[in-house]
């Protein structure tokens, strides 16, 4: 469903972003209650149709962990924020990506982590909470979701499949 070609990337600074002050949403209590009995070292996971609702509630900011080329060149979510888990096409793990986290997003705001299948994300949610984030959600599934039979991606699950949003360069 690729809307209309963009280049912007949003890097609103952390004060724009809601801080999470009030009790939780029901997904992400769910996600968390799930994460706590999966021993997950981050506060949970959400589907892309979960984070969507909660982003277009404002209740969560939504932070895309691919790479640029990723974002580029497979689309990417209209008006998510970008902080890189890892860079180029090697995938080399991006040494400031707390850093950059903190400055698009805070650390007291809800945020949701997406990647390409959600195991990037996974990894990035857990450096996130070990630097003191305390509402970071990985996306299982990611942007283009699992391998198929054919090892394909897109067929079954993911961002894409569910027919959220999605933009391309």
């Amino acid at each position: 469903m690729a809307i209309s070609a963009s280049t912007a990337t949003p890097t609103s600074p952390a004060a724009s972003q809601p801080a999470q002050t009030g009790p939780l949403h029901p997904i992400l209590e769910r996600a968390q209650a799930h994460a706590a009995d999966e021993g997950l070292p981050y506060a949970g996971g959400v589907t892309p149709a979960e984070a969507w609702e909660l982003v277009s509630a404002g209740e969560a900011v939504l932070v895309d962990v691919r790479s640029g080329e990723e974002r580029k060149f497979v689309g990417h979510v209209p008006e998510s924020l970008f902080a890189p888990w890892a860079t180029g096409t090697s995938l080399t793990r991006n040494p400031r990506f707390v850093r950059e986290l903190e400055s698009r997003a805070g650390k007291d705001a809800v945020v949701l982590l997406l990647c390409r299948s959600g195991k990037r994300s996974a990894l990035a949610a857990e450096a996130a909470a070990k630097a003191g984030f305390k509402h970071v959600f990985n996306i299982r599934e990611g942007f283009e979701g699992d391998l198929d039979e054919q090892q394909r991606r897109g067929s079954f699950n993911g961002w894409r499949h569910a027919g959220l949003p999605w933009v391309q360069d």
